[in-house]
């Protein structure tokens, strides 16, 4: 016998897991251009389980009952057009009615749906913050409130940003019924560049929510992992990308303390460090370094394959090749400032200062941080004023927290 409000902790997990698929099969059926037709279907499929459930109690199979419910509330709506106005009824009715009897719900189809919807919402007409927002929302069922949170955005920027990209969605004309190798070809890399932008919004997540930075990592993993069991998608730049996935989210439990603060890396216990979750990164890794493909997701997962190996003393000078390599494919600030904290752990503090004033990025917070921990052995006060300077460049209450605290530090040290 269920115990009372059960329904309650069982349904947000499966609207966690389940809505997406169901959305993404309804999509299949009605069109991206009626996306909203199907998320509404999805929707009630839920509010539905949460009344009959919190009255008749989880049935035996949850699943499969809302994926029936799903179905007939879609025969439903098919037989009731007649509340639409003449034009759309009519183009719905061409389009989507002589498809009923087709209409089927099993795991391939459920499958083939999610992996079809991954590249329809991954449209490069969309901004990277406009395809972030889409897939958060479409392929991981985020509320406008939620993806809010995790971009420190306010949510009426969230909705425009949201009603622009679902634009372009619509306009598309993007069929995801069947994915032709042509279509893989033309959207794998911006479907992955949105993926590994996802995981990082959630990996140096700006927001002090812990639980909104570990759940974004998540959903991105398991949207890349859903790619690697595809024949059509499984490339070495996707197991790549899945290795350096699994190895940055092993060391999610010590990123943090239990105030949600920052912890520096050298200061991580390794203990709470996932060797589940490794040993799939040094799977992937392997597996994606079978050909002559060198990718910066290679690269980045050679990195961060390097970190996981904390007693060897040898292992920055590799990071450093890497991360030589990984600039020439594509600068950023962030990989630049990566490179000189491994150049300092190879040349030296002192050297790496001249490195790092080479890259002129003053109003940068963490170039202002890195030079804080770079001058903290010989020169207290400049390492002072350039941590206070990153507390005033970065909106990130955790980062600030960490930042004080490295300058009390100091200050006790120089007392």
């Amino acid at each position: 016998m269920d115990k009372p409000n059960a329904h309650n902790e069982v349904l947000p997990h499966l609207f966690r897991q389940e809505y997406v698929k169901m959305t993404a099969v309804l999509c299949r059926h009605f069109g991206l251009q009626h996306i909203e037709i199907a998320e509404d279907i999805a929707s009630d499929t839920f509010l539905k389980a949460s009344e009959h459930w919190a009255i008749n109690g989880i049935p035996e199979n949850p699943t499969a009952w809302l994926y029936t419910v799903a179905k007939n509330k879609t025969k439903d709506y098919l037989k009731n057009l007649s509340v639409f106005e003449t034009k759309l009824k009519a183009q719905i009715e061409t389009d989507i009615l002589q498809k009923e009897y087709e209409f089927e719900y099993n795991s391939q189809i459920i499958a083939d749906s999610q992996l079809a919807i991954i590249f329809a919402v991954c449209n490069p007409a969309n901004s990277n913050e406009g395809q972030i927002s889409l897939a958060l929302q479409i392929l991981c069922g985020f509320s406008v409130e939620e993806i809010a949170n995790a971009f420190l955005t306010k949510t009426e920027t969230i909705k425009k940003r949201l009603q622009r990209a679902r634009t372009h969605l619509r306009n598309d004309n993007f069929q995801i019924t069947s994915l032709s190798e042509i279509e893989i070809k033309s959207r794998l890399e911006t479907v992955l560049k949105t993926l590994y932008l996802l995981f990082n919004e959630g990996y140096f997540s700006k927001t002090n929510n812990t639980q909104i930075r570990i759940e974004l990592c998540s959903e991105a993993t398991r949207l890349t992992l859903l790619l690697s069991e595809n024949s059509l998608t499984n490339t070495a730049q996707v197991k790549a990308l899945l290795a350096l996935m699994c190895f940055q989210s092993s060391r999610l439990e010590a990123r943090t303390n239990v105030n949600g603060e920052a912890i520096l890396f050298e200061e991580q216990d390794k203990s709470l460090w996932d060797q589940s979750l490794i040993q799939r990164g040094n799977y992937y890794l392997v597996n994606a370094t079978n050909g002559n493909e060198v990718s910066k997701y290679h690269l980045e997962a050679g990195i961060a394959y390097w970190h996981t190996i904390p007693s060897d003393n040898e292992k920055w000078k590799y990071i450093l090749q890497l991360y030589n390599q990984l600039i020439l494919i594509e600068y950023s600030p962030i990989t630049a400032l990566n490179r000189t904290f491994a150049f300092a752990k190879v040349y030296g503090n002192e050297k790496a200062i001249l490195e790092a004033e080479k890259l002129g990025l003053t109003e940068n917070g963490h170039y202002q941080a890195l030079l804080g921990y770079l001058y903290a052995d010989t020169n207290i006060d400049a390492a002072i004023l350039h941590y206070t300077k990153a507390i005033s460049l970065t909106e990130s209450k955790a980062e600030q927290q960490t930042l004080y605290k490295e300058i009390e530090r100091l200050k006790q040290n120089k007392s």
